[in-house]
């Protein structure tokens, strides 16, 4: 595989780490806000945010930890699954959070772009190589 993909994965990596450590930060800072928008099936709610923020932190750590690299990709796209029914919830009941738009130029390609962030999480840990796998010539 070519070094510019390895220069795409590193961005992949490190943007990812950047978001879900400031996401893991906001679920500490102010898990009331996250409460409104978590599902009201989830059980113990405080507690699943208070240790989503902690997996959040130690997921962003272990991207761009070479030895934690693929463990941290499955594990954060698999998070990044769990949490969509939050931003559901978000998006359809209009839940006003700080700094975020209620508005659905913000909600739809968020939600349209989770299996996005699914894909970057494992490309970038390189769990998978699509979609710079190299064919097998005749």
């Amino acid at each position: 595989m070519p070094g510019n993909n390895e220069t795409a994965r590193a961005i992949m990596r490190w943007v990812l780490a950047a978001f879900y450590a400031a996401a893991g930060i906001a679920h500490l800072a102010v898990p009331d806000k996250l409460l409104a928008i978590t599902p009201s099936w989830v059980p113990f709610a405080p507690q699943v945010i208070f240790i989503s923020g902690l997996c959040e932190l130690a997921g962003a750590v272990a991207l761009v930890t070479k030895p934690l690299r693929l463990w941290a990709g499955v594990a954060l796209a698999a998070y990044a699954l769990c949490v969509w029914p939050a931003n559901i919830k978000h998006a359809v009941e209009g839940i006003e959070l700080p700094y975020i738009t209620t508005s659905w130029l913000y909600h739809g390609p968020r939600l349209a772009l989770q299996p996005v962030i699914v894909w970057m999480a494992l490309c970038g840990a390189g769990v998978i190589d699509w979609p710079w796998r190299q064919r097998a010539k005749p």
